[in-house]
């Protein structure tokens, strides 16, 4: 943190009245300054309650986007820092600050809900010469309203070309208020910053009979469009973003519109750019204040031919730096692993979300399913670093952890609808499981460090919810002494999105946060081991050992089957260990059986699908991995590739066997089923936290004749490649020299290296 690095600069305003949330226009602020002679060194600092861009002299600053980015303005604030001494000239010079609302005040989450941190948007800026200040923002400052007259990140934006260069400017507001007063709160981010990735460029452009034109890139992405045919003066072109289109070809928002509930309207999606042209050849529309995730977008009021170089899409996310990769012998895995990749990238637009269109939330669940599959695709130390602290900013005073973080766009109880969502099993887990995957990642134990307050405090409320309330269904009744841990009561989701199953918000749901109470205080546990505090240790393996033989209790039975007999409860059961070793392979025989019942398909929810498979293979069952891995009818991964997924999808039949798009087409939590791809096919593992020692065990099956993966791990590279060869197995591995190697053979043959290139072959 820093109170100093804005000296005597003020936040301001504009002035008169605001709009209505989504009709705000974007602000800009300016000041003059004269340099007489060209300094050596020229630096920008700002931030902003509202994202915002700076230009000098009219040119953009830097290329980071969405600038500050999101997080509990409440808690944390992020500056960034800029060189700006191209930009400079001698004699008179300019800086301006374009600002809109942003996730400050903009609408957020899938109601649009507005205003979440403030009602007025404010920047400020410091640009210093050779650490002597140049200018920075005060009273001598003043604001207009210039192209963009409409600004939201949810609904879209708008500009109108023909006001550049015809603002009306005004004397800026000082703005001096609890929270810009609050310089405790300023921070330099630990993520890499947003910044424009991959382009896309059309695969096909169709003109519909309406007029309407339908761009196809080919992918389904977060961002934007960059329109560079924008038609004669006065030409109103509107840009409508969206992942699917219906029978007739024409977009279609119906599968991502937001369903309020039993007899109340959709709220549309927004994602709805306008642009009006002044004429100017050369002029392009790049809408940096506002982001869709989309595939197709639908172009109206262009009356000219849309064609190449004319319009092209632009990824917009979180500049995270690639260090794993996978391949194999079948294109369809291969394509899986891409659009696994793809679909987690276009949900890291400075925070992990859930879908980059609907909802656009940080959901807690969907990061914690995913954190392994991303640690190993991206270094995401600093990404996951920016996340959790925003997951401790949110935490409530009694330690109950949010679904959602940043949280922001969250309807507060009503007497119409009295309960909080928050502090499920499974979600509010993110901050015990992310924290402590990334240990095993990285081998850092700041990470563990830094977060076990929030996980202790978290583990607390789950435990003290447990042993306090009690489910419906059991009230009236005089507890047992095993139910102090047994966790039944508060909102639940559950598993969450099982195939064919309705949900039942007012079930008992137990089995699943029971069953998380006893792995997260375990991961409190052992982290408080690793960092010497022996207290917290025996204060957290009393919950996990209440927790399990609470569990024990309820739902498993004496030949190793559960009394909520389902594949989800069985996949959980046995990845936290709840399951006693000596019934460990019944219960994977009853998984299994539950399997082969479903005719070799899945049918588990949203927080076990991607353990699924290293369960299987974890318990004997390789063969039946690959059977559910490679099945070709729904529910299946193949499905939607066969179905044409450029993203995973949130439901199964996200397009359906007609055709028809359902909820959304792009949520990355069912993508975590590539990490069974890494650690088990290529075979890729930690054996030691941070791979400060390496397991290579791979899984091959008939259906592959290769398969391949590397990483880059804090020792350095390390590789597995494996082929089959006139029927004999094949292993290139290459790990860091001096970093202990454990390989394992199909044949069941284990040899130890201490790094360097080594092949290997089996026979058997």
């Amino acid at each position: 943190m820093t109170t100093s690095i804005f000296a005597s600069a003020a936040w301001i305003g504009s002035t008169g009245e605001t709009p209505a949330p989504g009709k705000r226009p974007a602000y800009t602020f300016r000041a003059g300054f004269r340099i007489d002679s060209l300094p050596s060194t020229a630096r920008l600092v700002a931030t902003a309650h509202g994202i915002y861009e700076a230009f000098v002299n009219g040119m953009r600053v830097g290329d980071e986007e969405l600038t500050p980015g999101m997080t509990n303005y409440r808690k944390t604030l992020y500056m960034q820092q800029f060189d700006v001494l191209e930009l400079l000239h001698e004699g008179e010079n300019t800086l301006e600050l374009v600002v809109s609302d942003g996730w400050f005040r903009g609408k957020c989450g899938p109601r649009r809900l507005a205003d979440n941190f403030g009602s007025d948007v404010a920047v400020i800026a410091r640009l210093t010469a050779d650490d002597e200040p140049l200018v920075e923002t005060s009273g001598a400052w003043e604001w207009g309203i210039g192209a963009i007259t409409r600004a939201d990140l949810m609904d879209g934006q708008t500009s109108d070309l023909r006001r550049i260069g015809h603002e009306e400017w005004a004397p800026v507001r000082i703005v001096d208020d609890v929270l810009t007063r609050d310089v405790a709160r300023l921070a330099l981010s630990p993520a890499p910053p947003v910044r424009r990735k991959e382009r896309y460029e059309p695969v096909s452009i169709t003109r519909l009979p309406s007029g309407r034109q339908i761009v196809d890139f080919g992918q389904i992405l977060n961002g934007w469009v960059r329109l560079a045919r924008l038609g004669g003066e006065g030409t109103v072109v509107s840009l409508i973003h969206g992942e699917a289109l219906d029978a007739s070809g024409d977009l279609t928002l119906d599968n991502i519109d937001y369903f309020q509930g039993p007899g109340k309207p959709k709220l549309g999606v927004g994602q709805r750019d306008e642009v009006i042209s002044r004429g100017v050849v050369g002029d392009v529309f790049e809408p940096r204040h506002t982001t869709h995730g989309f595939r197709y977008v639908a172009i109206d009021g262009l009356r000219e031919e849309l064609g190449a170089g004319d319009i092209s899409a632009i990824q917009v996310r979180t500049d995270l730096r690639r260090i794993g990769e996978f391949s194999s012998s079948d294109r369809r895995l291969d394509e899986l692993h891409r659009i696994a990749v793809a679909s987690w990238h276009a949900n890291t637009c400075d925070i992990p979300t859930d879908c980059p269109q609907r909802e656009r939330w940080g959901y807690t669940g969907d990061f914690q399913i995913f954190i392994r599959s991303a640690a190993f695709i991206d270094d995401v130390r600093g990404f996951s670093a920016k996340w959790l602290t925003s997951v401790a900013d949110d935490q409530r005073e009694d330690g109950c952890v949010l679904n959602v973080s940043p949280h922001c766009g969250v309807a507060p109880p009503t007497p119409q609808m009295p309960i909080s969502f928050d502090g499920a099993a499974g979600w509010g887990d993110a901050s015990t499981i992310v924290p402590w995957e990334l240990y095993r990642q990285y081998g850092d134990l700041e990470v563990l460090r830094e977060n076990l307050p929030t996980m202790v405090r978290w583990v607390e409320y789950a435990a003290n919810t447990a042993a306090t309330t009690r489910h419906r269904s059991r009230q009236g009744t005089e507890a047992r002494s095993h139910e102090k841990y047994l966790w039944d009561s508060g909102w639940q989701w559950g598993e969450w999105l099982e195939p064919d199953v309705e949900f039942d918000w007012a079930s008992d749901k137990s089995i699943v946060a029971t069953a998380y109470l006893a792995h997260s205080a375990k991961l409190v546990a052992d982290a408080a081991e690793l960092l010497g505090d022996a207290a917290t240790v025996i204060r957290f393996r009393e919950i996990q050992e209440g927790a399990v033989h609470a569990w024990r209790t309820e739902f498993l039975e004496d030949d190793g089957s559960l009394t909520q007999s389902t594949q989800a409860n069985y996949v959980r059961a046995l990845a936290f260990g709840l399951i006693p070793e000596h019934l460990s392979h019944a219960a994977a025989g009853e998984l299994a059986t539950k399997i082969e019942e479903a005719g070799g398909h899945l049918s588990t929810g949203f927080l076990t699908t991607g353990l699924l498979l290293p369960v299987l293979a974890d318990h004997g069952y390789v063969d039946l991995a690959y059977r559910v891995l490679f099945q070709d009818s729904e529910p299946s991964w193949m499905t939607m590739l066969d179905r044409g997924a450029t993203t995973v999808w949130e439901a199964w039949n996200g397009i359906d066997a007609n055709g028809v798009a359902h909820d959304s087409l792009n949520h990355y939590s069912k993508g975590a089923v590539i990490a069974f791809l890494h650690e088990y096919i290529a075979g890729i593992q930690p054996a030691a936290p941070g791979y400060a020692a390496i397991r290579i065990a791979p899984h091959p099956h008939p259906r592959l004749e290769r398969a391949s993966a590397t990483l880059e791990t804090p020792y350095g590279a390390v590789s597995s490649s494996w082929r089959i060869v006139d029927g004999a197995f094949l292993l290139d591995v290459v790990s860091p020299a001096g970093v202990v190697t454990e390989i394992e053979l199909p044949d069941g043959r284990r040899e130890t290296t201490e790094g360097g290139t080594h092949t290997f072959r089996s026979d058997s």
